[in-house]
């Protein structure tokens, strides 16, 4: 049997999980950067967060499949794909403590008579069509609220960020200018 060689002694000090999470944090603030200098600007950047956050709203009683309604909805409205996905994950750490919102605005929608058309059926499923279509309404209207919400502050955020960007890069050439200029009278 052959026998391995060592690996040679590692260079670096820090451990392999910190050089993960650095590479993952320079990943996330690249597409972040590709992400605010998207074509389009932030209005479409915005309007995709808006519709991820709606259509997760109401994905979890519909057992995920809302999640393609994502992707018409932004061809519908022009709105940034990526931005979607982005307000979608957000709108999966919210869900929990709104579900009990959902709920409420929910049962404001859903008539009292809705056992009584599905009533053929056993009761845990009439029970869990019932309590899953409050979810689903409140879900819509909640998340159509919050996505309309949403919208203003984050195309807000996005154009501070372009003219802050724009503002530093205009100052910069100045700068370029002016040292190129003084070495020319040197």
């Amino acid at each position: 049997m052959p026998v391995q060689a060592k690996r040679p002694a590692r260079t670096d000090k820090q451990p392999r999980l910190y050089q993960a999470a650095r590479g993952a944090a320079r990943w996330f603030k690249y597409k972040y950067v590709l992400l605010s200098r998207a074509k389009g600007g932030a209005a479409k950047v915005a309007a995709g967060f808006s519709i991820g956050l709606a259509v997760e709203m109401f994905t979890l009683p519909t057992f995920g499949l809302a999640f393609f309604l994502i992707f018409p909805l932004c061809y519908l409205f022009r709105a940034s794909l990526a931005g979607a996905l982005i307000g979608f994950v957000f709108g999966k750490i919210i869900y929990i403590p709104l579900a009990f919102v959902n709920a409420r605005v929910g049962a404001l929608i859903v008539p009292e008579r809705f056992n009584e058309w599905i009533s053929f059926l056993p009761h845990w499923l009439e029970k869990m069509f019932y309590v899953n279509a409050k979810l689903i309404a409140g879900g819509m209207v909640d998340g159509a609220l919050m996505g309309l919400l949403v919208y203003v502050p984050i195309r807000s955020l996005l154009q501070l960020y372009t003219r802050r960007r724009s503002e530093k890069r205009r100052i910069r050439r100045e700068q370029l200018v002016l040292n190129q200029t003084n070495r020319s009278y040197e």
